[in-house]
């Protein structure tokens, strides 16, 4: 599952690397999703990264 958990962080960061640049680079209505794409891609990176570390975190 570890696995899984890495795939996740590593598709945030991917996310992150894709819409900074495009954020800025493309037209009016396509940056807004650029940045939510940023955003999500934070949390993706954030939540994989805690699930690594302490896999059973949200398990009470």
């Amino acid at each position: 599952m570890v696995m899984a958990y890495l795939a996740l962080a590593a598709a945030g960061v991917a996310l992150v690397c894709w819409g900074f640049p495009a954020s800025h680079r493309l037209r009016k209505p396509f940056d807004i999703l650029a940045a939510l794409a940023v955003l999500a891609g934070v949390a993706c990176f954030l939540l994989g990264t805690l699930l690594t570390v302490a896999p059973h975190f949200f398990k009470g």
